[in-house]
């Protein structure tokens, strides 16, 4: 989703651990995305320098790691975006893959640790043990082709740490080497001019939906970006809204206890929350939710634009509040909790109904 940040690959492995050193004396609490990116390096090109000692790297076969995390019992599950990190305790128990020509993907539908994985983006794997307040922490960590991460599993208090000492032995790579390939992925198209599109034959089309899942297929017939076919669809379809709409929705959602969905993703995986937010924390630029089973730590100034959609289906209208970058990715989606076969609770209606649009400033 996002583009690959510049990569110095001139750098060795010990000239990046370092760099790395001097950035964490400077900066103690530095995280490692966030010292790459001093460094100019990918988190992937990072974590792979520690090799040998803070990481061990894993087989090439993330679709059989992720089969045994159940064996480790509850850990967290953690899921980011450029802006955005997703933060889930849980087991990871039902998991299933699928082949679809040439696209790989998974689920993990459970209560807590709720999935949507985009295997053919899972390139690297690593086995972390890093020195933390609270002593060593140990966890999963999972990159994609440009270095990126795609998902992290840490160990908690309430993990079987001998099943994850175990998994990591099985999974451990035969050559543990310090440095990774990294490819970056080539820049988003520009959209489609407005002018070569048939917007009465796509907004019949949207009207025409029967289910949410069909919205992706739609916007990739009519070749039409996202936002775009916002702008153009009608109000009463696609809403922009003022960009305290991420704020407000949480806020409405704890006041009212309406159990809501949050989906944040990357490339190769959305990570779901559904039910109530409790405890909501501003620090800086970040908005926070700080439950005991969920976290979500929102960058606010990052927010480009904020929409409330509606989708229909066979099950009636269903209301998204999709929140943007300015250069048209998304960082977060809201919805009401619902299931297939029911309707979309009354309570989430009205909290998207309070929202504000976002304010137009006349031009005489």
């Amino acid at each position: 989703m996002n583009e690959a940040l510049p990569i110095r690959p001139s750098l060795s492995a010990e000239e990046i651990i370092t760099q790395f050193s001097l950035l964490k004396e400077e900066q103690p609490e530095i995280r490692a995305r966030n010292a790459a990116a001093e460094i100019g390096i990918s988190e992937g090109a990072l974590l792979a320098a520690k090799v040998g000692t803070d990481a061990i790297r894993l087989s090439d076969d993330p679709e059989a790691i992720l089969k045994e995390i159940v064996t480790l019992g509850e850990v967290m599950a953690l899921t980011r975006n450029e802006h955005c990190v997703h933060e889930r305790k849980g087991i990871y128990e039902n998991p299933s893959f699928f082949q679809h020509g040439p696209m790989k993907t998974g689920l993990f539908v459970n209560p807590d640790i709720d999935l949507r994985l985009f295997m053919s983006h899972w390139k690297y794997s690593f086995a972390v043990s890093e020195p933390s307040k609270i002593g060593l922490r140990k966890s999963l960590q999972f990159f994609d082709k440009a270095g990126q991460a795609i998902h992290k599993i840490y160990i908690t208090n309430k993990s079987n740490e001998a099943a994850y000492d175990d998994l990591v032995a099985k999974h451990r790579n035969a050559v543990q080497t310090t440095t990774i390939e990294v490819e970056p992925y080539v820049p988003k198209a520009a959209e489609k001019p407005d002018t070569e599109i048939d917007w009465d034959k796509f907004r019949a089309a949207w009207e025409g939906l029967k289910d949410t899942h069909d919205f992706f297929p739609l916007l990739r017939k009519f070749k039409v970006d996202r936002e775009q076919a916002f702008r153009n669809v009608g109000s009463h379809l696609a809403l922009e809204l003022d960009n305290s709409a991420a704020r407000k929705v949480l806020e409405l959602a704890m006041t009212s206890d309406c159990e809501i969905m949050v989906f944040v993703g990357n490339r190769g995986c959305i990570q779901i929350h559904t039910g109530t937010v409790k405890k909501l924390v501003e620090h800086g630029s970040w908005y926070n939710v700080l439950d005991p089973k969920f976290n979500l730590h929102l960058n606010e100034e990052d927010i480009g634009r904020s929409w409330v959609t509606r989708k229909p289906t066979d099950d009636g209208i269903v209301t998204a509040v999709e929140i943007f970058d300015s250069a048209g990715e998304l960082i977060v989606t809201f919805f009401g909790k619902r299931k297939p076969g029911d309707p979309e609770l009354e309570l989430w209606r009205e909290i998207a109904a309070k929202l504000s649009p976002k304010e137009v400033t006349n031009v005489s």
